[in-house]
């Protein structure tokens, strides 16, 4: 797959792949944030983890190869988002629940992948790296202290500083998905019971409506819709899961105090049908807490591949730097 090169610091564009728990997104970013040669893949983690690290490198290796017939050169860089915890350090996906991996060493097979072991290869995780864009060219760029949450096939978090997102000192900060939000509740991928992600995560919402309507290929989108149309099954549901949310989130508010708290992900394109009870919710169930900003993401499911174009454009930096 090798070509020559240009000078890292001076090439003129990354590439960017987004993995999530039943897709993935990917993209070439340039150094202006401009999206070209967007695409998508399922993640296929019915197969196996095994499969889904294949898919990962295999569509890894086709934007590679993308960016090289578009621009004549290889990609200055790498930023690879994917869910669970991360050690960005080294470059290994260490855990995730919802894909089933455990210590994948992904720079490594990355960069045997694309037999490109000199570019950099920036791994982060796919809520932080949102966060990441969010924070900085999104709906908390200027904000000093924000908390992004999306709400997917999981829930997690991003803790935003000053423009950076904090990884916690072993990569896992940010997991409130898995904070307790029914002690008495199912059995979590995680190991623990009663996790928020189990009630209010859009696959959640999903299951949870399917389940009261009997159309096993109910979703998220199909119950807020329903709710709208006032049909009290879906109030019922949407009810349980906003308020397990609300939960969650006075949880992650009081240990962190945002300014802006910052909600994407699937479930947050219901839009007000979410957001104003989620509002109120939140209110109700706050004391002594200040009561944040809550607002709807600004950038979509593009935000995974934005962020992680920033990861790899801040290794440059950093490279380019010392």
């Amino acid at each position: 797959m090798s070509v020559t090169a240009r000078d890292n610091a001076t090439a003129a564009y990354v590439v960017a792949l987004d993995v999530g728990g039943t897709g993935m997104k990917g993209a070439l970013v340039g150094a202006d944030h401009s999206l070209s040669h967007q695409a998508r893949r399922p993640t296929a983690r019915d197969d196996g983890p095994r499969a889904v690290v294949d898919g990962v490198l295999a569509f890894a290796a086709e934007l590679w190869e993308a960016g090289i017939e578009r621009h004549g050169t290889e990609p200055a860089a790498v930023g690879l988002a994917v869910p669970g915890i991360v050690d960005e350090a080294e470059g290994t996906a260490v855990y995730s629940a919802n894909l089933g991996w455990r210590d994948v060493p992904l720079r490594e097979l990355l960069a045997k992948r694309l037999d490109a072991p000199a570019t950099p290869v920036a791994l982060g995780h796919d809520v932080r790296t949102g966060g990441l864009a969010e924070g900085r060219i999104g709906a908390g760029a200027g904000v000093d202290r924000f908390l992004f949450v999306a709400l997917g096939t999981g829930i997690a978090g991003a803790i935003g500083i000053d423009g950076r997102v904090e990884p916690g000192a072993h990569g896992g900060a940010g997991e409130i998905g898995h904070i307790t939000v029914r002690p008495d509740g199912p059995a979590c991928g995680c190991g623990r019971r009663g996790c928020l992600e189990l009630f209010a995560s859009a696959a959640a919402v999903g299951r949870a409506w399917a389940d009261a309507c009997g159309d096993p290929g109910a979703t998220a989108a199909d119950a807020a819709a329903a709710v709208v149309s006032g049909d009290a099954r879906a109030a019922a549901v949407w009810h349980e899961a906003v308020d397990a949310l609300a939960e969650g989130l006075v949880t992650a508010l009081t240990l962190l105090d945002p300014r802006v708290l910052i909600v994407g992900g699937g479930l947050a394109e219901a839009g007000e049908t979410l957001f104003a009870p989620l509002r109120e919710a939140v209110r109700a169930k706050v004391t002594f807490q200040q009561l944040p900003t809550i607002v709807p993401a600004a950038l979509g499911d593009a935000a995974g591949c934005l962020g992680a174009g920033l990861l790899a454009w801040d290794l440059l930096s950093a490279e380019v730097s010392s």
